[in-house]
C-alpha cells in the first residue's frame, strides 16, 4: 500500500463542504471535482493560466443564441474590455441581435411552454424561452438598411470592416440613448477587436444587404479577404514568437473558419506551421456523429489545426454555453488582471502584407 502509482498522483477527493461564504472562485476549484464539473473547472483555469498570457493570441467563436440571452452584455463585453479576447468569428444572427440592444430595442424572459400560434397572433416572436416584439426585427431591419445606404458602405469589404464600421453606428446610437456599452460591436469597435462572419449571407444582416443589392447599393462582402485576413492574425501571432489560443462556444461554421487558420497557412499557401497551441470548446454535440461541432482536438491534429504537441492544453468541455461562459468570465476576472488590448483591428494591412510575403517565398 506504500507503493506509489503514477495514475494515483492527482488531488485527493476531498471537497470542502459548499457554504454560504463560497466563492465562485472557491466553487469552481474546490467543488467542480469530476465528469463535465472537472472540464469546466479545466476550461476556467487552461483559460486564464495559458491562453491569457501576454504573448497569446486568444480567438473567440460564437453559435447559438447567445447574445439575445443577454450574454453579450453580461460575458462578451466584459472579455473584450478587459483584453481577453483578440478577435472573434460569430454568426451573422449573434451579431443581428446583439444590436437590438445596442439600439435601444428590448428582450424579453418568457415561456417556451406557450403555443407558437398564440405569440403569432399577439406579434411576438419567440427564441425558445426569450420573448420579443415583432416590431424588434423590422427596427433592426430599418437601422441597418439605413447605416449600409451611406457612402462608405458602397465597396468591396471584409466581414470585419462592416462589423467595425456598424460598430461605429450603433455605438453613437448608444450614446444618444445614454444607456452606456450594450452591444458586442460598439464594445469591438471601440477596442479594435476584430470580428468575422464565416457566412455573411446567413442572416437577417445578409439579408437586408441582399435587399439593398437590388436597390443597386455596392456594398459587397469580400470573403477571400476573410480567409486571408483570419490567417495572417495567426501567423502574426506565431511570427511574433507567441501562441494562438481558440475559445470555441458551441460549434458549426465558425468554429471551422476559425480553426481552417492553420491548414490556411500550411496546406494552402504552403507556409511552414504546427497549428493552434491552446483549445477550448464548450459544446453539447457528440464526436461519433461525424459533425465538425463535435469533432475533438484530438481529430483536428490531423487537419493541421492543432499543434499534436500542444494536446495537454486541450479541454473540451460537454456543458451548455449559456452555463459556461458566464462562470468562465467570472473566474478570469477574480484571477487575472486586465490585458491591454491588441487592436488587432487596425493591424489588419500589416498582417496581411507578412502572409502574402511568406505565402511568395513558399512558392519560390
Amino acid at each position: 500500500m506504500n507503493r506509489k502509482n503514477r495514475f494515483l498522483s492527482g488531488k485527493k477527493i476531498d471537497p470542502k463542504p459548499i457554504s454560504s461564504s463560497t466563492t465562485l472562485v472557491e466553487l469552481v476549484e474546490n467543488n467542480f471535482v469530476s465528469y463535465n464539473g472537472g472540464r469546466l473547472r479545466e476550461a476556467c483555469q487552461l483559460f486564464v493560466e495559458k491562453m491569457l498570457n501576454e504573448d497569446t493570441t486568444v480567438a473567440l467563436s460564437i453559435t447559438g443564441a447567445l447574445t439575445p440571452a443577454g450574454l453579450g452584455i453580461s460575458s462578451l463585453i466584459p472579455l473584450i474590455e478587459n483584453g481577453f479576447v483578440d478577435w472573434i468569428v460569430s454568426t451573422g444572427a449573434n451579431l443581428y441581435h446583439d444590436t437590438h440592444f445596442g439600439i435601444g430595442l428590448s428582450m424579453h424572459r418568457g415561456s417556451p411552454n406557450i403555443s407558437d400560434v398564440t405569440l403569432r397572433e399577439e406579434g411576438v416572436v419567440r427564441i425558445y424561452d426569450i420573448f420579443f416584439d415583432y416590431e424588434v426585427l423590422l427596427s433592426t431591419d430599418a437601422f441597418f438598411r439605413q447605416i449600409i445606404s451611406s457612402e462608405e458602405f458602397q465597396r468591396d469589404m471584409s466581414t470585419a470592416e462592416f462589423h467595425y464600421l456598424a460598430g461605429k453606428y450603433i455605438a453613437e446610437r448608444e450614446r444618444l440613448l445614454g444607456q452606456g456599452t450594450k452591444s458586442l460591436l460598439s464594445a469591438a469597435h471601440h477596442l479594435g477587436v476584430p470580428i468575422y462572419t464565416s457566412s455573411p449571407g446567413d442572416s437577417s444582416i445578409g439579408m437586408n444587404v441582399a435587399a439593398k443589392r437590388l436597390e443597386g447599393n455596392k456594398l459587397n462582402f469580400d470573403v477571400s479577404l476573410d480567409v486571408n485576413e483570419t490567417a495572417s492574425i495567426v501567423l502574426d501571432a506565431k511570427r511574433k514568437g507567441g501562441k494562438s489560443a481558440v475559445m470555441i462556444l458551441g460549434g458549426g461554421s465558425p468554429k471551422n473558419f476559425l480553426l481552417q487558420t492553420e491548414p490556411q497557412i500550411q496546406e494552402v499557401l504552403g507556409i511552414s506551421e504546427k497549428g493552434h497551441d491552446y483549445f477550448l470548446q464548450i459544446t453539447d454535440a457528440r464526436a461519433d456523429t461525424g459533425g465538425l461541432s463535435g469533432a475533438t482536438p484530438a481529430e483536428a491534429v490531423s487537419w493541421g489545426k492543432v499543434d499534436p504537441d500542444k494536446l495537454p492544453d486541450a479541454v473540451v468541455c460537454y456543458v451548455d454555453s449559456t452555463i459556461a461562459l458566464p462562470i468562465i468570465t467570472a473566474y478570469a476576472l477574480a484571477k487575472h488582471p486586465a490585458r491591454k488590448p491588441k487592436r488587432l483591428y487596425e493591424r489588419r494591412q500589416e498582417m496581411l502584407n507578412a502572409l502574402k510575403a511568406e505565402y511568395e517565398q513558399a512558392q519560390q
